[in-house]
């Protein structure tokens, strides 16, 4: 089992910058892909950005290139995701989550990983 939390989201105007972290506990943290998601109010939860557990394989949506960094510290069970020059259409609710795959590359489908947080808001305004 893997818990999950996530911390750092917030109210910020158009062109700032949040930290999100999330502690996991439970598992070998270093052994899992870590991924952050969102969603939107109506919308279907989407894929942002994952990193591999090994040989730090990074993805990212097409929406947030550029501007979203994941990070991770093994040693601390810590998974980061630095968001820069966020826009209105950044607001959801972003999830912290853990696949135990054994692949090389996270996947971006949320039906891989197979822990999830309690999400965190993060509202962008115009």
């Amino acid at each position: 089992q893997v818990q999950l939390v996530e911390s750092g989201g917030g109210l910020v105007q158009a062109g700032g910058s949040l930290r999100l972290s999330c502690a996991a506990s439970g598992r070998a943290f270093s052994n899992l892909h870590m991924g952050w998601f969102r969603q939107a109010p109506g919308m279907e939860r989407e894929f942002v950005t994952a990193i591999s557990w090994r040989y730090p394989i990074q993805n990212y949506a097409d929406s947030v290139k550029g501007r979203f960094t994941i990070s991770r510290d093994n040693a601390e069970k810590m998974l980061y995701l630095q968001m820069n020059s966020l826009k209105p259409e950044d607001t959801a609710v972003y999830y912290c989550a853990a696949s135990a795959a054994s692949t090389i590359t996270p996947t971006t489908r949320a039906a891989g990983y197979d822990y999830w947080g309690q999400g965190t808001q993060v509202t962008v305004s115009s």
